[in-house]
């Protein structure tokens, strides 16, 4: 565990470049950089050891587990944080030759969301308890939600792919943003107006990572449930990032595991400001040949955001209902409603009543016609 309370911790981070990775080893530490960084430690140096396997006892072989001692000592690192989840025979074989303690790319996460607990069981205990909470407030919120039927798209994806920007830009909100892993875990949700009239709610999900540690997929299924009520999900990629295919296959798999492979998904590659010059016109130029559905934005300068709104927009209205109907003058906050939640495409005023045409959500249609029949 990386200490918090204390100045903070000088982290040795070390890896293993195995053949059957999914992701380049120097790639995977980086990210371990960012969570140790996240977790309040420093990295005062990094290593990576190729094998075929790991070794049984001390993970990287008696060897490299010896220079990682000199390196450590040279450095005066306090801690040795490796990238896969360690036996406790490895770790034990690790801290004995280091002679400093080591802790895991699991025990690094579970440091991001509970600093203060003791034990690892205590910390597993004390995100739990923190998500239950996340729970009970998401299933206010989506009986709130249900009554008033608007259209939810929710936004997931990699950590530091955008999501939160991305949100604060559609919607014009204020949500927290850091450049860290996890910095997203309650679910926040807003109204947002989109062209033609439609209203749609929005919500920003916790981030995906590789390697999310077994113990901790059922603690976060609470947070991660969000994206089970979406109507839409909105699927946010960093474009330029070079692990991409990785991040979508993370998520992907993240997504189907949780029963929503087949949900109806929009994939928004965000951050295309930062794709510069020659490379990055025809690294654009592929992506949109391999992804033609996918939407290109730059959340914070603003490129691609309408064209955005009105995928949202289509996607939202595309469950529409035609209403065409003549509602009584004593109608009007019924009227207001479809002005709000609909577009009211014609509304003319005569003797026998309003005589409406509007596209509609499906929940207001039938309010519309349960007003009609019983009135």
């Amino acid at each position: 565990m990386i200490d918090t309370e204390t100045p903070p911790e000088r982290a040795y981070l070390v890896a293993l470049d195995l053949p059957s990775a999914p992701f380049a080893a120097a790639d995977s530490l980086e990210e371990l950089a960012s969570l140790v960084e996240a977790a309040g430690g420093i990295v005062t140096g990094r290593v990576v050891q190729n094998r075929r396997t790991p070794d049984r006892n001390s993970w990287v072989g008696k060897g490299k587990a010896e220079e990682i001692g000199r390196e450590v000592a040279r450095l005066r690192a306090d801690i040795v944080v490796a990238d896969d989840e360690l036996s406790p025979a490895q770790q034990r074989t690790l801290e004995e030759t280091t002679n400093v303690p080591v802790v895991d790319r699991s025990g690094v996460i579970l440091d991001i969301f509970a600093r203060h607990a003791r034990s690892r069981e205590g910390r597993i205990q004390d995100l739990k308890e923190r998500l239950a909470e996340v729970a009970r407030q998401r299933e206010r919120a989506r009986g709130s939600r249900a009554g008033e039927g608007l259209f939810l798209a929710s936004l997931a994806g990699y950590t530091n792919a955008g999501k939160s920007t991305l949100l604060n830009a559609l919607a014009n909100a204020d949500v927290f943003v850091a450049d860290q892993p996890f910095a997203t875990l309650d679910p926040t949700t807003r109204r947002t107006a989109l062209p033609g009239g439609v209203t749609i709610l929005l919500s920003d999900t916790v981030g995906f990572v590789n390697k999310l540690p077994p113990t901790l997929v059922a603690a976060f299924r609470a947070t991660l449930e969000e994206l089970a009520d979406a109507d839409l999900l909105v699927h946010v990629a960093e474009a330029g990032h070079p692990n991409l295919h990785e991040h979508l296959r993370v998520v992907g798999e993240t997504l189907g595991g949780l029963g929503l492979g087949e949900r109806p998904r929009l994939l928004v590659l965000n951050k295309v400001d930062l794709l510069k010059g020659t490379e990055g016109a025809a690294l654009r130029q592929s992506l949109a040949a391999e992804f033609p559905a996918a939407v290109f934005v730059s959340a914070t300068s603003g490129q691609g955001l309408d064209d955005l709104r009105a995928r949202l927009a289509e996607a939202a209205a595309a469950r529409w209902r035609r209403v065409r109907t003549t509602l009584p003058y004593h109608a009007g906050a019924l009227v207001q409603r479809i002005r709000t939640r609909g577009a009211l495409r014609r509304a003319d005023y005569d003797e026998t009543g309003i005589r409406i045409e509007a596209d509609v959500p499906p929940d207001l249609a039938a309010e519309i016609e349960t007003y009609i029949r019983t009135s």
